[in-house]
């Protein structure tokens, strides 16, 4: 580069990163604050959950492997809440198929560790600058006699509004996110009651069995929404 010119600036931004070696972690905040950020270190998923969930962040680091959570999880249980900035992942993994996983998931960006400085500085900008510049349509969707707002968090059953828990609420946006997808009843709890560790599986059954009833997920109205034995639950088009 030119030695006369600087590098492009980029508007500071409250950086949520979720990390548990604290060495590396120590140096990637080191990083982002010398290039103006805020960067605030979360060891922990639910940790991060929790303050993601309260307060405003303008984008999140995420590593991969934590002790509780998994960063995609993390990932989908902020989405559900609809609290989610832009994400980048920065992680050992490697591998085509996890790359694939977390960008279909909503990542908007992925880095394998470990990073150059000058490389993570310029990806976490331009990712800002692309989310900041795009317009997204408001995600509306009807099947059947089930109308879903996604952005709103509103399901209405012919016409009329359903009548849904918070968490009732989130897990039916996490199905309908994963039509046809058998979800795992340890997962459904890290995402959707991932900051509280205290859940049992036995009351994922119970909200299932409240959403089967109020959205009336059945074969006549063209849906199933089945208990895999020892596994978890599938929601499913029936034709």
């Amino acid at each position: 580069m030119n030695p006369g010119l600087a590098p492009h600036a980029s508007p500071a931004m409250k950086i949520a990163f979720l990390e548990d070696d604290a060495a590396f972690a120590a140096t990637i905040i080191e990083w982002l604050e010398q290039a103006g950020h805020d960067a605030t270190w979360f060891r922990s998923g639910r940790e991060c959950v929790r303050a993601l969930s309260e307060g405003r962040y303008d984008l999140c680091l995420f590593d991969w492997m934590l002790p509780d959570m998994s960063g995609p999880d993390v990932m989908a249980n902020l989405k559900l809440k609809g609290t989610l900035p832009p994400v980048v992942f920065l992680t050992g993994r490697d591998a085509e198929e996890d790359v694939v996983q977390v960008i279909q998931a909503g990542a908007d960006d992925y880095m394998v560790k470990p990073p150059s400085r000058s490389v993570l500085i310029a990806r976490v900008h331009a990712v800002a600058r692309r989310c900041s510049a795009q317009l997204r349509p408001e995600p509306v969707q009807d099947f059947g006699t089930l109308h879903i707002d996604f952005d709103k968090r509103r399901f209405e059953l012919d016409g009329a509004p359903a009548k849904l828990t918070e968490k009732e609420t989130e897990l039916a946006l996490y199905f309908f996110g994963r039509v046809g997808m058998l979800l795992p009843r340890g997962h459904l709890i890290q995402v959707v009651w991932g900051v509280n560790p205290d859940i049992d599986t036995r009351t994922v059954d119970v909200h299932v069995s409240h959403l089967r009833s109020k959205l009336k997920l059945v074969p006549e109205n063209g849906w199933r929404l089945t208990s895999v034995y020892r596994q978890g639950y599938r929601l499913e088009r029936v034709e």
